[in-house]
């Protein structure tokens, strides 16, 4: 296949439905199993850190450190959901199950079925940032007034999170591989983001990487000031980056799919 058919716009019907309403109906049968981690979470990082170790921390930028890090994990969340949900879970469909090949001999298109592993994947980022509002909201964290806005943002920021995860399936050799991407993409982000500390107390060569090269600082930007209630001009920027490099890697990531499948 050659580099400018990675670019071409996938062949996408509304028959993707059918694989995200499979994949949630599977959901649903552990709805309870399912549910419990986003709940449990966020309680344990904000008593272990914002709590614990917020007590030895200074307020950042007039900010209670618990409340600083209230947004970080619900936008950790939303990259986790995602991810693992488009790279370990989807390879576990794809090569184990053999769900993928089943799915195909329908009358869906193998577009078809990676577009709705895609919207399941945002789904789960969606489900998981639903479920933590509350829980934080419980500790006066975030404001409700505009926090309520971050479950339909969830969904776009899963949505590149399940791409890049996609992308990872589509070129892994086996599942265990998928723990190189998780080591050298996603753990970095958890920690250089701006999640829990600003992103200014690093140097600046690595704020101009965090700020070019990795999805979760802006998905953190956004969230943290829809939680303090602050909508700001700045934030269109951190939004086009998200919409402009998910929109890419939608198309990057189905086509790779499609030539891994094919093959």
């Amino acid at each position: 296949m050659k580099l400018a058919s990675y670019f071409e716009i996938p062949s996408v019907s509304s028959k993707s439905y059918k694989v995200w309403q499979r994949n949630k109906d599977v959901f649903m049968k552990d709805i309870k199993l399912n549910f419990l981690p986003p709940f449990i979470e966020p309680l344990l990082y904000l008593v272990a850190l914002g709590f614990g170790l917020g007590r030895f921390v200074e307020s950042i930028d007039g900010v209670p450190y618990a409340r600083f890090i209230a947004p970080a994990l619900i936008s950790i969340s939303v990259m986790y959901a995602a991810f693992f949900e488009c790279s370990y879970s989807s390879y576990v469909r794809m090569y184990y199950q053999k769900t993928f090949d089943a799915i195909i001999a329908t009358p869906l298109t193998i577009e078809d079925v990676i577009a709705g592993e895609l919207l399941w994947g945002a789904t789960r980022s969606m489900i998981n940032a639903t479920v933590m509002i509350p829980v934080i909201a419980l500790f006066g964290l975030i404001d409700l007034r505009y926090s309520l806005l971050i479950i339909p943002f969830a969904f776009l920021g899963g949505l590149l999170f399940a791409a890049i995860g996609m992308c990872f399936t589509a070129v892994t050799p086996n599942i265990m591989a998928i723990n190189y991407p998780v080591l050298l993409f996603i753990t970095p982000m958890f920690l250089f983001s701006g999640t829990f500390f600003p992103l200014d107390a690093l140097p600046q060569a690595i704020q101009y990487f965090a700020i070019a090269f990795l999805p979760l600082t802006h998905i953190v930007n956004i969230i943290r000031s829809l939680s303090y209630g602050i909508l700001e001009l700045s934030l269109l920027f951190d939004l086009i980056w998200i919409i402009v490099v998910c929109a890419v890697l939608l198309v990057f990531s189905i086509n790779m799919m499609k030539k891994r499948l094919i093959v």
